[in-house]
This record gives C-alpha cells, structure tokens and sequence, in this order.
C-alpha cells in the first residue's frame, strides 16, 4: 500500500535525478526549467551543448547539478550512451523527459520516404528506446516517472504532416503500452499532449495569414498557447503528486480538443 505524502511535498523534486532529452526547444527548454526550480538534478540534451548554457547557468543560480549532453536522438546508441553517462554521474534516473520532436511538412502524395524514416527514427524508436533504458533502470530502483511529449495529432491527422502524425499517435500507445507493463513496478509512464504552442518548430502556422486565425477560432482560450504554460503539467507528472496516474494523456490545449 502507498504510504501518504503531505500536500506541502507533493511537487517537492528536490534530490531527483531528471533526464531530459531534447531541451534547448521552446518546449523542452521549459520543462527541463521546470524541474530545476522544483529541485531535481538533471542531464539535458541537444544536438550542440552550446544551446544548454542558459539551462546550466540556471541550475548553478538554483543551486543544482546540471550536466550538459549532445545526444543525436536519431541515431539509438547515442541515446543509450546517455544513460550510461547518467549511471555515471547520478547512479539513477528517477525522472525521463522526452521532449525532442521534428516536423517536416509536405504533401502526402509527395511526402518523401527519406523524411518518413527520419522523422519516425528521431519522433518515435528514440522514444522507445530512451523509455526502455529508464524503464530498466527504474525497474531496478523500484520506482520512477516517464514523461513522452505526445501531441494534438496523437488524436488527430493534422494536414501535410503524415509521419510526425505517424509518429505522435505511435508516442501516445507507447506510452500506454509501457505504463501496462510497469505501472507493477511503481514506474508510472504518461504523456503530455500540447496544444497550439508558440515555438520556432510552430513559427510557420503562427505566422500564416491564413491558418493562424482558423486555429485560433477553434480554441475556446482564443490564442496560442506559451512553452512556461506547460511547466505545471510536468511537476505534476514527476512528482508524488501523480503516484497513481498511469497511460495518461494530458491535454494541455487551451480547449482545442472539446470543441
């Protein structure tokens, strides 16, 4: 039986060990901030440590350990390498973020399989394979806590996206799929969904004359979405305060999807 948590600790990270792949993004930017203020230890990744500086000078402000990695999410060994460096340097891993993602958008009769195979490589086996590696390892501890970045086109099509849609549906049943098995274990496994979220990944929708206003129309908040906007949705998902929250999807979408 799970032993109660006082309410003034619930969202208490302080000595987690965090991991999160794909943090110098709007969105991975904030969440792996998130963690930091909210106590934990982490390990953040890009492809160039150059863009993690403002995440370290952060940590060292707060008065927390924060260890800059270039991870290639694309290629698997360079994902499993850094777990190694996290056995290395923290001896655990309480806490998975994974945060990368990339967007290639053309037609779908003209959609090249080149961008198929890549997109699903960096949006989807990556993912697979970082939750297999934490997994393990929180398996062994005897608890922890994954978080995927699903999507709104987990539940949806979205137009001249196929793969990345592919590949955030795939995101959303993994998700599930893991906390099945180890939710036994007190690994709980979740997922959260953003909705319209200003970023450069999004900057050609936000931007478009035609598109931005018809998004916008259909949000019952009336505007998009900010990267901080999320950081609420992971301390909850990292924390005690979500012991028994397993396979879930949490929409964080200003209303997109109750309309």
């Amino acid at each position: 039986m799970s032993q109660p948590v006082p309410t003034s600790d619930l969202f208490n990270l302080s000595g987690r060990k965090a991991v999160i792949i794909g943090a110098s993004g709007g969105l991975g930017n904030a969440l792996a901030e998130a963690l930091l203020e909210m106590g934990a230890d982490a390990i953040v990744t890009a492809r160039r440590r150059e863009r993690l500086d403002g995440l370290c000078r952060l940590a060292g402000q707060l008065g927390r350990v924060c260890i800059a990695a270039e991870v290639e999410a694309g290629e698997p060994q360079s994902v499993r390498n850094l777990f190694q460096l996290a056995d290395r340097e923290f001896g655990r891993v309480d806490i998975l973020v994974n945060a990368h993602g990339i967007c290639h958008r053309v037609k779908a009769e003209d959609y090249p399989e080149d961008e198929w195979d890549r997109t699903l490589a960096v949006n989807l086996k990556s993912v697979f394979i970082a939750c297999q590696e934490a997994g393990r390892r929180m398996i062994r501890q005897g608890g922890g806590k994954i978080i995927n970045i699903a999507s709104m086109l987990s539940f949806q099509g979205g137009i001249l996206v196929p793969a990345y849609a592919a590949s955030k549906g795939g995101v959303a049943q993994l998700t599930k799929a893991f906390a099945n098995e180890w939710a036994k274990y007190n690994v709980q496994v979740n997922a959260i969904a953003p909705g319209y979220m200003r970023t450069e990944l999004t900057r050609g929708i936000y931007e478009d004359p035609k598109r931005n206003p018809d998004i916008v129309a259909r949000i019952p908040a009336g505007r998009w979405g900010e990267p901080h906007e999320l950081k609420g949705a992971v301390v909850f998902l990292a924390s005690a305060a979500s012991d028994y929250v397993n396979g879930f999807i949490l929409a964080v979408d200003g209303g997109w999807l109750s309309r």
